[in-house]
């Protein structure tokens, strides 16, 4: 199964005709992930045909409207829509707070649980884990505590050389999954089958790193070592960093910075000011740092 990133929206603070605060949209051995929810999100998630009862888990950055604000319009679609299965938020400490306000004050009624994992370590931890996939926090430096998240593939299982196996009427289905696990099989006769024989390397796992709303900060580098595809904001340009200092953000250069340093596979730009009309003066500026650098494209399934 292959991993996709839709980003639903990447532009600063407020919206505009033609973009939208942060959302994705990440799909991820089978299973479908809600990073981020600005206003706007279920239109979004809408246009991108995303189905809306495979989200069982979201993840909010920070509780900042333009990654939020989203988030209660969309739990009470939830409910319109049928939805009976628990809901999983991971967010910073007071995002219960901020929700469960809101839905007292409006009486919404949910018909579904809830169920928090509010946020408050300065230092990255696992926070999800399934047979196939882990989730990570990224601590950042943010105005307001705030994590990205790194996804993380589990390694897959090997796949069967059915061209060998074949020639040994000993194996049978039942052996499959243990082969296909990496193990050895032994005939009748004691002659052992080595399973660098039996089967072919699987596809590496894959890794998304989503770096929201942050200072310059080296202190990620070692978490999203390697990743396969880094999401990583860049507010403003460099001629502006001292602003971006001041208002906890990114410049495109100090992005780029982060992801050679970090060995990336592929970085995705995002968060723009609407100071910027042209947002080819980010890939400019980052391509002379780290060449694998990219604009991102609402709605457009990206493999990873």
């Amino acid at each position: 199964m292959s991993t996709y990133l839709t980003i639903l929206g990447f532009n600063s603070a407020i919206p505009t005709i033609n973009s939208s605060p942060t959302a994705q949209f990440l799909e991820m051995e089978e299973r479908s992930f809600l990073i981020d929810c600005g206003e706007g999100t279920q239109v979004q998630l809408r246009k991108a045909k995303a189905k809306f009862s495979r989200i069982n888990h979201i993840f909010i950055s920070h509780l900042h409207g333009d990654h939020c604000f989203g988030l209660p319009g969309l739990i009470a679609s939830f409910r319109l829509l049928g939805r009976e299965t628990p809901l999983h938020v991971y967010g910073p400490k007071g995002i219960k707070k901020m929700l469960e306000t809101i839905f007292t004050i409006t009486e919404t009624h949910r018909g579904f649980e809830v169920v928090y994992h509010e946020l408050d370590k300065d230092y990255s931890e696992k926070i999800y884990e399934d047979n196939r996939v882990e989730v990570f926090t990224i601590p950042l430096d943010h105005r307001i505590y705030c994590n990205g998240y790194l996804f993380k593939e589990k390694p897959k299982e090997r796949h069967l050389n059915m061209q060998e196996i074949s020639k040994y009427k000993e194996i049978e289905t039942c052996d499959y999954h243990n082969i296909k696990a990496g193990k050895d099989f032994v005939l009748s006769d004691g002659y052992v089958l080595k399973n660098e024989i039996l089967t072919t390397d699987p596809l590496p796992p894959v890794s998304y790193a989503f770096c929201s709303d942050t200072r310059y900060l080296e202190n990620v580098i070692p978490v999203v070592k390697n990743a396969t595809v880094l999401y990583h904001e860049s507010t403003f340009l460099h001629d502006l960093k001292e602003m971006a200092d001041y208002t906890g953000h990114t410049t495109a250069m100090e992005a780029a910075m982060i992801a050679r340093k970090a060995e990336v596979g592929k970085l995705i730009l995002g968060h723009f000011s609407n100071r910027y009309a042209d947002l080819t003066v980010f890939t400019d500026e980052a391509r002379t740092i780290f060449p694998n650098t990219f604009l991102p494209k609402a709605l457009e399934p990206v493999k990873i």
